[in-house]
C-alpha cells in the first residue's frame, strides 16, 4: 500500500477519487491555497489530512508519493521541492509550459532516486488503451501516419481569475494530442503549423492562440498532424449526449493509419473504431464502464483514467514495468510543444533538437527508437 499527498485540490479531484477507490493508495495528505476547497474535499473523501501549507505535506513521512495538479506555471518548482524531499511524483499535464525549469527538476528526479509520472490521462482512456493493444498485437503492420486532435469549449476554464495570468493553449490543450502521437512516433524532429486567436479568448483577456494546427515528421520521414480549438463551441451542447447522431466530432481522437489496418480511439465517447485485414471492419463501445471514468457526472473529471495509471505507477513502484510517460518523456514532449511555439512566431519549421539544446537538454532527452 502507497500513501499519496495531493496538491492542488480542483483538478486533484480526480486522483482523490481514484487513490479513495484504489487497492493500491491511501491519501495521506491533500494540500490547497483554499481552504474552503480543502474542507470540501475532506467531507467529499473522508479525509481528515487538510493542510495549506505545502512544506507541511512534504515533511509527512507516511507519504511516499507527492501527485501535483497546480496551474501549469508551478509545476516545476513544485516538482522540485517534492524530489529533494525523497518523494516519487505523478505530475498531471502538461509537464510545464516550457523548458526553462526542465533541466532542474531533470538533475533533481536523477540526485533523488525517485520515480516520475506524467499524468498524461489520454493515454488511459479505455479506447486508446484498447488502440494500444492492437497497435503492439501487430494489428495494424507498420503504421505511416498518425492524425490526433483534442478540441474543447474551454471558454468557462479561460474566465478563471489564475488562467488570466497567461495560461498557453499550445501546453494545456496540444499536450493530448502531442502525448497521443509520440506514443506511436517518439522521434518527432520537426514541426510546422499555424494558430490564431479567436474573438472569445480575446474577449476573456487571453494572450496568445487557442485555435491550432500543426504537422509534425519523425525521424523516420513518417508523418502526424495534431489540432486543438478551445474558444469555440463543439458540436456537442449537452454534454450527456453521447450517441452517434449528436456527437459527429469527439472531443479528443487518435487515428493510425498502417499498412495493415486503420483505427481511431474516441473520447469521451468511450468508442473504438477498426479495420483490420484479418479481422472484419467494426466499431466496439465500452459504455459499460462509463461509471468508472466518469463519476461526477458528464464527463468531467475523468477519475477512471486516473485510476488507470495510477493503479499502474503503483505496480512501477512495486519492481513493474514504466507506466509512462516518464520525465524524459515527458520533458521532450514540452520540447515539441515549444518548437510549436516558436514555430508560431518564426513562420517557419523548427527541430526540437534546437529547443533542446538551448537548454542543455539535447543529450540527455534522445527519444527511444520508433
Amino acid at each position: 500500500m502507497h500513501t499519496l499527498g495531493v496538491l492542488g485540490l480542483g483538478e486533484g479531484r480526480s486522483i482523490l477519487s481514484a487513490a479513495h477507490t484504489s487497492k493500491h493508495w491511501r491519501v495521506g495528505g491533500i494540500c490547497d491555497l483554499d481552504e474552503a476547497l480543502g474542507q470540501a474535499r475532506e467531507r467529499e473523501f473522508g479525509l481528515a489530512c487538510f493542510t495549506t501549507s505545502y512544506d507541511e505535506m512534504l515533511a509527512d513521512s507516511n507519504i511516499d508519493t507527492i501527485a501535483i495538479y497546480t496551474p501549469d506555471p508551478w509545476h516545476a518548482r513544485h516538482c522540485i521541492a517534492a524530489l529533494h524531499a525523497g518523494m516519487n511524483v505523478i505530475c498531471t499535464k502538461p509537464l510545464f509550459d516550457g523548458l526553462t525549469e526542465a533541466k532542474a527538476v531533470f538533475e533533481a528526479a536523477r540526485a533523488s532516486g525517485c520515480r516520475f509520472l506524467v499524468g498524461q490521462s489520454s493515454r488511459w482512456g479505455e479506447p486508446m488503451q484498447r488502440q494500444w493493444q492492437d497497435y503492439t498485437a501487430g494489428k495494424l503492420g507498420e503504421i505511416w501516419t498518425v492524425e490526433a486532435h483534442y478540441h474543447h469549449d474551454h471558454r468557462h476554464y479561460m474566465a478563471n481569475s489564475w488562467a488570466k495570468d497567461g495560461i498557453k493553449w499550445i501546453y494545456c490543450g496540444l499536450s493530448h494530442p502531442v502525448d497521443l502521437v509520440r506514443r506511436y512516433l517518439p522521434d518527432i524532429e520537426e514541426v510546422f503549423g499555424y494558430g490564431v486567436q479567436s474573438g472569445a479568448s480575446k474577449a476573456l483577456g487571453q494572450n496568445g492562440p487557442d485555435v491550432l494546427h500543426f504537422v509534425l515528421k519523425a525521424g523516420s520521414g513518417k508523418i502526424a498532424r495534431v489540432s486543438g480549438c478551445y474558444g469555440l463551441p463543439t458540436l456537442v451542447k449537452d454534454a450527456q449526449v453521447m450517441d452517434a447522431v449528436h456527437n459527429r466530432d469527439s472531443l479528443k481522437s487518435i487515428i493510425l493509419r498502417g499498412e495493415r489496418g486503420s483505427c481511431r480511439a474516441d473520447y469521451p465517447d468511450l468508442r473504438y473504431a477498426y479495420n483490420f485485414e484479418d479481422a472484419p471492419s467494426g466499431m466496439l463501445s465500452f459504455e459499460s464502464k462509463r461509471d468508472h471514468y466518469y463519476r461526477f457526472g458528464g464527463f468531467s473529471h475523468h477519475a477512471g483514467e486516473f485510476q488507470n495509471y495510477l493503479d499502474t505507477f503503483a505496480a512501477e513502484l512495486d519492481g513493474g514495468p514504466t507506466a509512462g510517460p516518464d520525465l524524459c518523456e515527458g520533458i521532450y514532449t514540452v520540447a515539441v510543444l515549444q518548437a510549436m511555439e516558436r514555430c508560431l512566431e518564426r513562420g517557419a519549421p523548427v527541430k526540437i533538437a534546437e529547443v533542446l539544446g538551448e537548454h542543455g537538454l539535447a543529450e540527455r532527452m534522445q527519444p527511444p527508437n520508433p
